[in-house]
């Protein structure tokens, strides 16, 4: 149901412009810092981290954020022309589909931050199964997302 429910939004997310879906992106990581400390202290709570060392979780996650925030000219294509006689190559980036991802326990924040913005900023929908350990952390992301 989940995976339907991906590839049938992804359907239309796929035709979002991307500056439109770096915009949002700019928009979830002002709220990722906003809540922070809601964060860091869930973290806390369900994997045992100290809250310092949960706020560097959250941060290296965040800077992948800010990286998917640059996608208006990263996603460009490339055009090279005459690598050899009469060829010409051209390359176009296009999203996949629905993308999917399995967090382990031990960096609740970063390791879903490295996968789904950089996912769902080109244009994919992305599938999330985070640790049964940490899914609180895992459900405040994605409802920051939202």
């Amino acid at each position: 149901m989940i995976v339907q429910n991906s590839k049938d939004t992804f359907k239309e997310w796929k035709e979002v412009p991307i500056p439109q879906r770096v915009r949002m992106m700019l928009k979830y990581q002002e709220l990722l810092k906003q809540n922070q400390d809601d964060i860091a202290n869930m973290i806390s709570r369900e994997h045992g981290k100290s809250v310092i060392d949960a706020k560097g979780d959250i941060f290296r996650g965040y800077e992948v954020v800010e990286h998917a925030a640059s996608f208006n000219s990263l996603a460009m294509g490339e055009t090279v022309e005459n690598v050899a006689k009469n060829v010409d190559i051209y390359s176009f980036r296009k999203p996949l589909g629905v993308c999917a991802g399995i967090c382990p326990f031990n960096f609740p924040a970063m390791i879903p931050l490295w996968m789904y913005p950089l996912a769902i900023t080109l244009g994919n929908t992305f599938v999330i199964k985070p640790s049964e350990k940490v899914a609180g952390t895992a459900e405040i992301l994605i409802n920051l997302l939202e």
